[in-house]
């Protein structure tokens, strides 16, 4: 007679929901919540907000229905900033959606009238999702934001405080070339041609990616001479170390 087959102590059971060892210890199963929010906790790894396949997809027209859409919709917003105030583009925006949220429950509240059905609330769906944020994915994104933040102000003592005198002058050139573009170009138009760049100039790239880089290695290899002679007659400039 064979013996009745005995489940494994690592194996998690369909009642308790996790693992036990034989000494009565608990054991946390591999991909549970726990396990994953101690894995974060224990993690010292910055944790990225936005995919990079994602964003990579995203301006190379991977999708172009899903880019057309992203790239039309922050377009119009854009262009609506410039002609208007931000308080009325979001009021504007806001009257918009209660317009259609509001005439399609009245519009499905006739038509259950008139049927005579019952099929409650057509948002019921949406109002019953949780969109509680968890403190795991609070901390998550909070970690992540700080990586970029410590970096950024490691970067401006490091310019501001001139640990390399060709860094500081770099930055001081741009900002006096950027004086003459403020003078041009106000924020709203400067950030919908930013917006038409970051989505046209990565397509052209792809398509002439030789000719590009043979010119850009042309142009850094000019300003990387100039930069080398700038480091050897300027008086206690950091020279750095090739890589």
């Amino acid at each position: 007679m064979a013996e009745p087959a005995t489940q494994s102590p690592f194996i998690s059971s369909s009642a308790g929901g996790g693992s036990s060892e034989p000494g009565g210890r608990d054991l946390k199963v591999a991909g549970s919540p726990q396990s994953c929010a101690d894995s974060f906790v224990s993690s010292s790894q910055p944790v990225s907000l936005f995919s990079t396949s994602q964003v990579h997809d995203l301006i190379f027209w991977r999708d172009v229905k899903k880019t057309g859409l992203v790239f039309s919709t922050t377009l119009i917003l854009l262009l609506s900033l410039a002609a208007f105030s931000v308080i009325s583009v979001a009021s504007y925006l806001i009257l918009a959606l209660l317009s259609v949220t509001i005439s399609f429950r009245v519009y499905k509240s006739v038509i259950q009238a008139v049927q005579k059905s019952d099929e409650g609330h057509p948002f019921k769906a949406y109002l019953d999702a949780d969109v509680a944020l968890s403190s795991e994915t609070f901390h998550k994104y909070v970690n992540s934001a700080m990586v970029h933040v410590n970096h950024a102000l490691k970067l401006i003592m490091r310019l501001f405080l001139v640990e390399d005198l060709v860094d500081s002058l770099k930055l001081a050139v741009v900002m006096w070339l950027m004086t003459y573009v403020g003078a041009i170009f106000n924020g709203i138009t400067l950030l919908i041609l930013g917006e038409l760049l970051v989505f046209s100039v990565p397509v052209v790239y792809e398509k002439y990616k030789t000719q590009i880089d043979h010119y850009i290695g042309i142009a850094r290899s000019q300003v990387k001479s100039v930069v080398t002679k700038i480091q050897a007659k300027v008086p206690g400039v950091v020279k750095k170390k090739p890589e």
